[in-house]
Parts: structure tokens; sequence; C-alpha cells
């Protein structure tokens, strides 16, 4: 496994914690791997993971922590009023956040480490992330892992419910290691997916761009959304491979970790080469 570099990268007056591994000798592809966490998530919480598959694929990688996760810079005033100040972001999230991340954030971000037409691995709320990203920009693949392209209400009771869990029962305490500032990270998520505003959230109409290879994953026991997120994103992208994966939950990289790695494997070898 080729050893990996942990750095800050600035982007506007944003610092942000960046892990990469350099592409192994003797490669098998060209391709780099950029892993996109989901809502609660950083770099801590993909764990081993993502080194263990692009030593497996003879990837580069890069995963990175947004603003407000991890040990990246943190959100000032985080439930307070939306704003921006020196190019730095306070109060809540808006309701396009993963717009913003996707068309804003992470161009920069690629642009700074020199990385082009990656394939993305995206979690999540950074499956969503990944197909906005992919709509609008040139990507070599796209992986989503229980992303969400529409709001359910199946969604909502279970954020609703960690809510409960993270103010009365142990999500605090669970999540505090992963997030220099973990009421931050838990309260700007929370808050923009129960927002009233939030419920009006649909990319569907963007997905029909994507014209990059895309492999969409979903767990039959997925708290968080239903097989009607894949499904949609068939329905809007016709080279889109689907698999749906039973006894998984919202979490496919670790409930089915070989079944997924196997998966992922299989499609990026299929990549045209670069």
């Amino acid at each position: 496994m080729s050893p990996s570099h942990m750095t800050k990268i600035k982007l506007q007056s944003s610092v942000l914690e960046v892990l990469q591994w350099p592409r192994p000798p003797q490669a098998k592809s060209g391709h780099t791997l950029v892993f996109l966490h989901e809502g609660l998530g950083s770099i801590a919480m993909w764990r081993e993971w993502p080194a263990q598959l692009c030593a497996r694929l003879g990837c580069a990688g890069l995963v990175y922590s947004r603003q407000g996760y991890g040990q990246s810079d943190p959100v000032t005033d985080v439930r307070g009023p939306s704003g921006q100040k020196a190019g730095q972001r306070h109060g809540r999230l808006l309701p396009n956040y993963m717009h913003r991340e996707a068309l804003e954030v992470l161009p920069a971000l690629l642009q700074a480490l020199d990385i082009v037409q990656p394939v993305l691995i995206g979690h999540s709320d950074g499956g969503t992330i990944a197909l906005i990203h992919a709509s609008r920009f040139d990507v070599a693949g796209c992986v989503v892992m229980a992303p969400h392209v529409m709001v359910e209400d199946i969604s909502v009771q279970a954020i609703l419910k960690a809510k409960d869990a993270y103010e009365n029962g142990s999500l605090r305490q669970r999540l505090a290691p992963y997030h220099d500032d973990v009421d931050g990270a838990f309260w700007q998520w929370n808050d923009v997916w129960l927002s009233h505003a939030f419920r009006a959230f649909d990319i569907r109409p963007a997905l029909a761009s994507i014209q990059a290879p895309l492999l969409a994953i979903q767990g039959e026991g997925d708290l968080y959304g239903s097989m009607a997120q894949i499904d949609e994103i068939a329905a809007r992208v016709p080279q889109a491979q689907l698999l749906k994966l039973p006894h998984c939950g919202h979490s496919p990289h670790r409930d089915q970790a070989e079944t997924v790695t196997q998966a992922i494997e299989a499609f990026v070898q299929r990549l045209p080469k670069i």
C-alpha cells in the first residue's frame, strides 16, 4: 500500500484537511479516485477503505473533509443566519449547499491539486455532490452509494431520529472522535435537511447531463432512502449501472465491503485509460 500524505489546503479563506495516496509503482490505472463523504462524515470516518481500494485498483487517491467536518476549518455560528465574509462561509447551510460544494469547492480543490478527470466515489450527500459535479464537469467515472436525488419522507424521518439520538442518546459521543467541532458538524447537516425549504431539493433534471460512466449502489435496508433514488438515476442516465444490495443499510462500503469493492474494481477496469 502506498504511503499516504495528510495536508491542509487553503481554498479562498477556508482550510480543508486533505489526505492523498500517490499512484502505486507499476500502477494498473492512471485514474485518481476522489472520495466524497456523507453528511456527518470526514476523512477519519472513511477508515481504511479508501486506502485499501486505491491499493487494490492501483489508483491514486484523494479524500478530504468538507468545511465544518473532521479537522477542516469550522463554520462560525453554524445555527445563525447564513452568509459569507472574506470568502468564508458562516451560519446555517442553505438548501443549495451540495451544489456549492460540487460546482465551486470541489473544482477549486481539484485544480489546486492538479487532478483532471477523476473517478468520483461519493457516499450519501457525497454521492449527490458527485452527481451534480459530473453533470457539469468532465470526470472519468462516477460511483455513488446511497445518493439523494430528491427528498423522501423516509429520509426526513431518519434524520428526525438522528436528531433525537444526538440530543438524548449516544450519537454525539460516537461522532465526537471524528470531528474537531462535533456540534457544528451535526447541526449544519441536521438543520438544513429538516428545514422546510429543503423539501424542494431535487437534482433529477440535471442527471440527464451526465455523460460519464456511472455506477449507483443502494442497500435494500437503507433507512435514509429507498430504491427510488437510484431508479430515478437509471431513468435519466442510460449508461448507469445499478447495484441493489440485500442485507445492506446506508453504508454499502461498510455493510457489504467486499461486494462493493469488487463492483467498483470491475467498473474502473472498464473505464478508458488515461
